[in-house]
């Protein structure tokens, strides 16, 4: 399976295992009512199918509306490593001691 973020994270929520709260959206309108339930800062994060989207500029943080409004429109019509961002993730801020990432192949 190759997924999005937001798909990725559904699954581990199916099986109980915590996340921070997210809201995926595909518009600017969407991402204000998103971040405005979620809580500022958020995370604004460019939903593609492969990594670095960070060095891309594909992950910002919002402290209030008018700067999710304002990041999600530079986020959303981008086209990352080759891959056109489907929409994006508003997500809770998080302090990050370590990060780490999980990938299986069969």
């Amino acid at each position: 399976m190759d997924l999005y973020e937001y798909q990725a994270r559904q699954l581990l929520e199916e099986q109980d295992i915590p996340t921070p709260d997210a809201i995926f959206a595909q518009n600017s309108h969407e991402v204000a009512e998103a971040a405005d339930k979620i809580g500022y800062p958020c995370v604004i994060k460019a939903q593609v199918k492969i990594g670095h989207r960070g060095q891309a500029g594909g992950v910002k943080i919002a402290h209030n509306r008018d700067e999710a409004i304002l990041e999600s429109e530079s986020i959303l019509p981008m086209t990352i490593h080759g891959h056109k961002v489907s929409g994006v993730l508003v997500a809770e801020a998080k302090n990050i001691l370590h990060e780490y990432y999980v990938s299986i192949s069969v």
